[in-house]
């Protein structure tokens, strides 16, 4: 059995040293400093080397320690992390058994999840570990399996990917166009087209595409790219015209191939879910770290490909606007590299993991790179971890393989070592490894720990949609589409616009829904609708939102369509409806479909006028002035501050951060204010050691001698020859009862001492626990704060007549149009 060492805080507990030539586990706790993965680590393990457990324990010990992990995963036994039953009975088990593994065994289900339940009590008990920290490991992270292409997990959408970020695109318009050229990749590889994306007419103009519609702070969605390739916002590429560089023709095959994709039902569901925003995937809203597994099993090689690269470019972009820091920020794990990283190809994936790989250190995200296949990878690239776990290979070839880029990475870190890796790697056996980490002395050989997490092995998509059925029905909160309401008060009988006083600026809505929509919607024949304009108030305004204690300075954009003035002059803008890029949404002419009739509702007078209009802004500014309000999240503690465009979830994440650092501060602080303390007391125990060496041998010399004086004595008595006196003999009595005594009083010494040394312990254990429960609670005291316009820093600057389309069926019952 091997005591589990106190939970160190930023210490991962990863098994016991391993002495291979005894094939021994010994008593001695292998422990894993968190910020040494900043220099991100590689596992190299063949089927049954216990490479899975490793990792798993390794993302636990991740877990427990509060830092959020990308996991992707493409076989599908990390969705085995879900899987920890806190009170180990089988009934939690059950569920959850492979009927072949209970058959291979030649048992029942039931009795193979009793054993199975046993097995994992007596495991975890083996290595120190109980049910409280299966607890805390269930507690510490908030654990979600997506499946992009599919609502077996939670569902991915991937056209945040396509969204234009929030940053401006000159100044970082490197980052920007590395983030391009992979969406770009991605895509072509999505349509299976073996082009050079940078080099491609296909590349080159779908690049320039986004690059056009990113400058413009323009959101792209398949629809829209579509469109662009067939009539492209630039006139030239190059200096050939875009005729020239990319025909027509050619480009309508390129859009087509896109439509055709985006035709297919199945790859709809790459269009649904929650957006893939690396904010939100590593962190909940209220701060809980996330553990976010990408289950990919399902999806074809050129859909992972797709998925893996915007996933990785993404992750990219979120990186590069953190903060630099020492301490391991998150992880991304990913479970089998093979094909994504190989050494002489380039596929879409291998240019986003090398910037990982070069730059994530000083951002604080730490890389875990697995695979069973060590002959297909690019060990020059791998150069970069400080990390090696090696297990058990399977050919001589995967071992001289795994030896380069060992000795790659053991050269890169300035260092050498002069171990038999080859002896060492050739007798390893299953969960045991070999640990090079260059933060370290040496490297070790030990044995895993018992994994919390039941490994019954891959998951299928059923078992996935069983264990997130839960989460996605909390995530979905289904409202209803078709909102029916009695005919408008202002009613429809004209069939031209009403007259209005030219002064007055009037816009109307696109009617983009269809009339065979409509009717589904209001369970009517589309032939019976018809297409009734109605007035509205529009408004948009300009308002800055100022405190300079927070050091806040933020313009908002208010734009809302609202309800028609009341009798009184009156708009309901609590009820009103924000449009966004209205100057693009609002047209300055009806939109009228062809063959449908289209009526007007009647103008109210209170909107109908320049004066009433005037009005109606002075209500909108004022309302502006009371209601609106920005809410930012602060922490004075830490004296952290929400920013403009910093989202909740990035600004706990900001939180916690910072709590690590301070944490990890206080922690080295701490650790070296003790360090000579102990010092003192082993170099005390070194002294006490050597008295007593001494002591033991002069006590040992002293009783010999003692012996040989009284012989001397007797003989002396009995031959009636010259001796020493007994007197001499009781001075030597006296002399080694003395050295006795001193060998005692050492025992006695080293005893208080190593009690010295025992309390010495645990009052370090002590101040770092309490540093922990300080650091604990970070998010207790987040405070939020309200900050309002002055009236001086409202600027209005549009109030109009919008015309807004409805469909309205024979009975009166209608649904908006737009």
């Amino acid at each position: 059995m091997v005591n589990l060492p106190p939970e160190k805080l930023g210490s991962f507990y990863l098994g016991a040293r391993y002495d291979i030539d005894k094939q021994k586990i010994l008593n001695e706790s292998v422990n894993y400093d968190a910020r040494d993965l900043t220099t991100h680590a590689v596992c190299v393990g063949m089927t049954g080397s216990g490479k899975t457990g490793l990792c798993i324990g390794l993302l636990e010990e991740a877990a427990i320690d509060r830092v959020p992990a990308i996991i992707i995963d493409p076989k599908g036994d990390m969705t085995n992390l879900l899987l920890k039953f806190e009170n180990l009975t089988p009934e939690e088990f059950g569920q959850w058994i492979n009927p072949d593994d209970a058959s291979r065994k030649g048992m029942s289900t039931d009795d193979y999840a009793v054993s199975m339940a046993e097995k994992w009590k007596n495991g975890l008990a083996d290595w120190g570990q109980d049910k409280s920290r299966i607890k805390a490991l269930k507690e510490s992270v908030d654990y979600t399996i997506y499946t992009p292409g599919s609502n077996a997990g939670v569902p991915i959408n991937i056209m945040g990917s396509f969204a234009a970020p929030k940053v401006d695109f000159d100044s970082d318009a490197e980052m920007l166009r590395e983030r391009i050229q992979g969406i770009v990749a991605a895509l072509l590889g999505m349509l299976n087209k073996k082009v050079d994306p940078t080099r491609s007419r296909e590349g080159i103009l779908l690049a320039n595409i986004f690059e056009h519609y990113w400058k413009e702070k323009l959101d792209l969605d398949l629809g829209i790219l579509i469109n662009s390739i067939q009539k492209p916002p630039m006139s030239k590429l190059g200096v050939f015209d875009v005729d020239t560089f990319f025909p027509e023709k050619d480009r309508f095959e390129l859009a087509m191939d896109f439509n055709s994709l985006v035709a297919s039902p199945q790859f709809q569901y790459w269009l649904q879910g929650e957006a893939l925003d690396i904010e939100k995937i590593y962190f909940t809203p209220d701060g809980k770290p996330r553990h976010s597994i990408f289950y990919i099993a399902h999806l074809s090689e050129s859909e992972r490909m797709f998925f893996v690269t915007l996933l990785l470019n993404s992750l990219i972009t979120w990186m590069r606007r953190q903060s630099g820091t020492s301490s391991l920020r998150s992880l991304l794990y990913f479970d089998e590299i093979f094909g994504y990283f190989p050494p002489t190809e380039n596929p879409p994936s291998k240019k986003p993991l090398l910037t990982i790989l070069k730059q994530a250190r000083a951002f604080g995200v730490g890389a875990v790179l697995v695979t069973q296949n060590p002959v297909d990878i690019d060990y020059k690239g791998l150069s970069n971890a400080g990390t090696w776990f090696i297990g058990k290979l399977q050919t001589d070839r995967d071992k001289m393989r795994v030896l380069d880029g060992l000795k790659g990475a053991i050269a890169e870190a300035g260092s050498s070592n002069d171990l038999d890796f080859d002896k060492i790697i050739t007798g390893l056996g299953s969960r045991v490894f070999l640990l090079h980490n260059v933060h370290e002395g040496a490297p070790i050989v030990y044995h895993t720990r018992w994994a919390m997490s039941y490994l019954r092995g891959p998951l299928t998509r059923p078992q996935v949609k069983e264990l997130m059925k839960q989460k996605k029905e909390q995530a979905n909160n289904p409202e209803s589409k078709i909102k029916h309401s009695a005919k408008a008060s202002n009613t429809a009988s004209n069939t031209t616009a009403p007259a209005i006083d030219p002064s007055v600026l009037t816009r109307y809505f696109a009617a983009w829904k269809s009339p065979s929509q409509a009717a589904i919607e209001l369970n009517s024949k589309a032939s019976t609708l018809k297409l009734v304009y109605e007035p509205g108030t529009f408004a948009a305004a300009k308002v800055r939102f100022y405190d300079s204690r927070n050091d806040i300075d933020e313009i908002k954009e208010i734009s809302i369509a609202a309800s028609s003035p009341d009798d009184f002059g009156r708009v309901n803008w609590d009820d009103s409806v924000a449009v966004a890029q209205w100057e693009r949404v609002l047209l300055d002419k009806v939109d009228q479909p062809n063959n449908v009739s289209v009526e007007f509702a009647t103008l109210p007078d209170t909107i109908n006028s320049a004066k009433e209009l005037k009005k109606v802004e002075d209500e909108f500014e004022n309302w502006i002035y009371q209601n609106k309000r920005i809410e930012i999240l602060v922490h004075k503690g830490l004296k952290l501050t929400q920013g403009s465009e910093e989202s909740k979830e990035a600004f706990m994440m900001r939180i916690e951060q910072a709590a690590k650092e301070n944490r990890d501060e206080e922690i080295d602080e701490l650790q070296e204010k003790y360090a000579p303390k102990f010092e003192r007391i082993e170099d005390k125990i070194r002294k006490e050691e050597q008295d007593l060496a001494e002591a033991e041998a002069d006590a040992k010399h002293r009783q010999a001698s003692q012996l040989i004086n009284v012989a001397e004595t007797i003989f002396s008595v009995f031959v009636k020859k010259r001796s020493r006196s007994f007197s001499s003999v009781a001075s030597k009595n006296r002399m080694s009862r003395k050295a006795k005594q001193k060998v005692q009083e050492s025992k006695e010494d080293l005893i208080e001492l190593d009690q010295d040394f025992s309390d010495l312990e645990n009052e370090l254990e002590t101040k770092l626990q309490k540093i922990k429960d300080e650091w604990a609670n970070i998010f207790s005291a987040v405070e939020t704060k309200e900050i309002g316009p002055r009236k001086t820093d409202i600027k209005v600057d549009a109030t109009m007549v919008a015309w807004t389309p409805y469909w309205v069926n024979e009975n009166g019952e209608r649904v908006s149009a737009r």
